[in-house]
Parts: structure tokens; sequence; C-alpha cells
């Protein structure tokens, strides 16, 4: 099916080109410079001491795990409403997911009241999902880390330059991990970023960065080293300068697509809020965001009737999502199911509409009018 109005569209131009076309001319372009300057960028804008460039979001998450040594007969405390990768990096390490229901339908963020009664003397570790780029409640989650000794992963895949009390996401956990596929804020196509403010777990993810090598292909090109020895186990987990290049313009452009997306938001916010039987998730919110996607959840509702409106929705050109199916539905985590009754009611009852830079005042008042008389209609 052709869109009218997509779900979301790629913020790219002859920049991104200009740049990938530079790098080859450079005929260096596995991990090297581009790399570099764009871990520098991410330490700048984001207030971290330290960031490691990556091949994508689910390395970091598994780097993460790794570095706070979870692992057999641990148990991590995560989200099931959020994508499959933030649960599956438990089980790369042997350890067990132990899912948490979220706050409720205007707030999709993990419930800190929820992880304080999921903890046991096994618990090792928490995953916070900021979703859609909307903080988590971080003092009462840090409250509940410190109180039992845990370890904090911040997954910040929707929230580049997000903030929680004037701090970025990602710098207020333990590790932070970041996201740079196609549909994200910054895009690379496939890449990603750990951040995290502690000397010795950082050197630990360069480590495993790459096969646990002791320097890199790039650092001997340079003269800095002749030789390397294996420390440890790792992985090949590098990004690589082509697509670094390619970041590094999308982060010129983010705070300027943030900023329009909040304005776009605003907008939303208004022509949804006569429509009854809707819920704008976060709706209250007042911290600065990054609005990766826009949610909104069907009140008194059923799965089948949210089909029949994205169906109809698709009929007028309007591309749809759902975010997320529940992960402890999956096959695959049905031994670690537990009654999640907030998250299975959101997961059937959410859709996701347009959000991107380039979204049009007449494009939204299409949507959200095209949105009213579906609904009246029901």
């Amino acid at each position: 099916m052709s869109f009218t109005i997509p779900l979301f569209n790629l913020n790219f131009d002859e920049a991104e080109e200009k740049a990938v076309v530079d790098v080859l001319k450079s005929k260096w372009i596995s991990t090297g410079p581009k790399c570099e300057e764009l871990e520098s960028i991410f330490i700048d804008m984001f207030g971290a001491k330290h960031a490691v460039s990556l091949s994508n979001c689910t390395d970091a998450l598994h780097l993460a795990c790794r570095v706070l040594d979870i692992g057999e007969g641990d148990e991590v405390i995560c989200p099931s409403l959020t994508f499959a990768a933030s649960v599956n990096c438990i089980r790369y390490v042997g350890a067990t997911p132990v899912f948490c229901d979220v706050c409720g339908i205007h707030d999709m963020n993990i419930n800190p009241a929820e992880i304080e009664k999921a903890v046991t003397p096994k618990t090792k570790a928490i995953i916070v999902v900021h979703f859609a780029g909307f903080p988590c409640d971080m003092d009462a989650i840090m409250q509940i880390a410190r109180k039992h000794n845990l370890k904090v992963i911040e997954d910040a895949c929707h929230g580049p330059l997000s903030e929680y009390k004037g701090k970025k996401l990602g710098v207020i956990g333990d590790v932070g991990c970041f996201s740079f596929f196609s549909n994200k804020n910054i895009s690379t196509g496939e890449g990603g970023m750990i951040t995290t403010n502690d000397a010795a777990l950082h050197q630990k993810v360069r480590l495993l960065r790459s096969h646990g090598m002791t320097t890199m292909s790039y650092q001997r090109a340079q003269g800095h080293a002749t030789s390397y020895d294996i420390a440890e186990l790792g992985y090949n987990y590098r990004m690589d300068d082509i697509r670094a290049a390619i970041g590094i313009v999308q982060m010129k452009k983010l705070l300027p697509d943030l900023q329009k997306r909040a304005e776009i938001r605003k907008w939303y916010l208004e022509g949804l809020s006569n429509i009854p039987g809707i819920v704008v998730p976060f709706a209250d919110n007042k911290e600065f965001v990054s609005n990766y996607i826009m949610p909104v959840i069907l009140e008194n509702s059923t799965v089948e009737k949210r089909e029949s409106i994205r169906n109809q929705l698709h009929e007028k050109g309007i591309q749809t999502s759902v975010h997320y199916p529940a992960v402890h539905r999956f096959s695959i985590y049905h031994e670690f199911t537990n009654s999640l009754p907030v998250t299975e009611y959101i997961t059937d009852n959410e859709l996701t509409i347009p959000m991107y830079g380039s979204l049009t005042k007449e494009n939204v008042q299409y949507i959200c009018e095209s949105f009213k008389s579906i609904i009246e209609k029901i």
C-alpha cells in the first residue's frame, strides 16, 4: 500500500551523501577517525565522560550486560513494553528477565513501585526504556538501585538529547545505550553508541567491542602501535567510518529536528484533545524530549477495534504502526511470563501515528480530522 503520509521520513540530504563520498576518498572506511569524532560529539552534547561507537544498539545492550558482570543465576528487571532487544540482551549473558509492568496509559514507562516489588536476592540490575524519548522516573529508580545495590542500564535508543531534570538520558544510570537504526532520531542505517561515566566500564566496552584486542587496526596504521594482545573474549561490534560520517551530519541536524518535532507534538495535542476515547501518553510532560514516535492509546477498547481504526487510517493514506507487541507474549519468553495487565492493555490498544520533522501543520490536521471521523463512526 502506498501512503500519502508515511510513518517516518528519513532526514537525509546532500550533506550525508558528501560525508560518505569524503570517507570513500580518504581510503579509510573501517573504524577510524570518523568514529572517534562521532564519539567526541556524543561526549560534548550528552555530558557523558565516555562514549564508544558500535555496530548497533543491541550490541550496546549486550556489552552493557557483559561489563556489569551480569550472568547465569542473575535476574534483571525490565519492561515488556519495548522492542525485544531490550530483553534479548539479558538472555545473551544467561541471566533471567523479570518483566515489570508500566505506570499506565498516561505514562508508558516502567513503574518504580512494580520494580521495588520485583526485587529478589538474585536481582542484579534494572533495564529502563525511556519510551518514545520520555524519561522514566529516574530519581525513584536510582533510589531503588542504591537501596538494593543494583546496576542500572538505560535503553535510551528513543531519547537522544531528551532530558530528565536537566540531565540527558543515558548518563544517569551506570550505562546508556543508543540506536542509530534507520527510523531513529539519529539515523545511519545501522549503528549505536554506549555511554558511561565510569572509566573502568568504558575500557571494558572498548576492549570487548573489537575481539578483546588491546590495539585496533587504525592505531597500528597510524604508527601508534605495532602489535596487539587478545585480553578478553570479545566481539566484532565495531562501527565503520562510513556510517560514523553519516552520524556526524545527523548530530548536527539533531537539535533543530527535535525542536521541530516539539512543535509538531503541540499541533497533535491540540488536534487530538477533542476526540473522545483517545489518550495521548505523556501529555503533561514538561521536559525537553526527542519525540521519537507519536503514540496514542484508545480507552475502553479492544485489539479488534484498534486494528479496525488502523486499517481505516491506512485507507486514508496515513501509515501507522504499533509500539510494541509485548515481549513477554513472544513464544521464546513464555517461561518468564507473569501478570502485566497494564502492558497487555496498552500493547492491544496503542497505535503510533506519523512523527518526523518534515510533517506540516496541514498533515497533522488531516491526521487528526481523519482520526476523529473514524472514531465517531465506531
